[in-house]
């Protein structure tokens, strides 16, 4: 069971619909990336990185994607999500994890 914290919180909106990724890694580590749009049409997305035990190691949410649509989003909150637990900085592209 996974232990949310703050930015989970001020993501969730059961009234609108979302698309999620969730994935469990070798380590036991997993991944939630939700993605949706918000009553204004704006582009959204939240991802979560947790421990085997569920606590949280990391949590984000933007309120924001400007000219994202819902798959894009999701497929770049997936690839950083996998950075994030590689250990690479936030702003490096997974193009260095392929490579690894």
């Amino acid at each position: 069971m996974r232990i949310r914290e703050e930015k989970y919180w001020e993501w969730a909106d059961a009234m609108l619909h979302s698309r999620s990724h969730d994935e469990v890694l070798n380590d036991g580590i997993s991944i939630d990336v939700q993605v949706r749009l918000s009553r204004t049409g704006a582009t959204q997305l939240f991802l979560g990185v947790y421990a085997r035990h569920g606590k949280a190691l990391l949590e984000e949410y933007y309120p924001s994607r400007p000219g994202e649509s819902m798959s894009r989003a999701l497929v770049w909150g997936v690839d950083r999500a996998r950075a994030m637990v590689a250990g690479l900085q936030p702003e490096e592209p997974l193009a260095l994890l392929r490579r690894a």
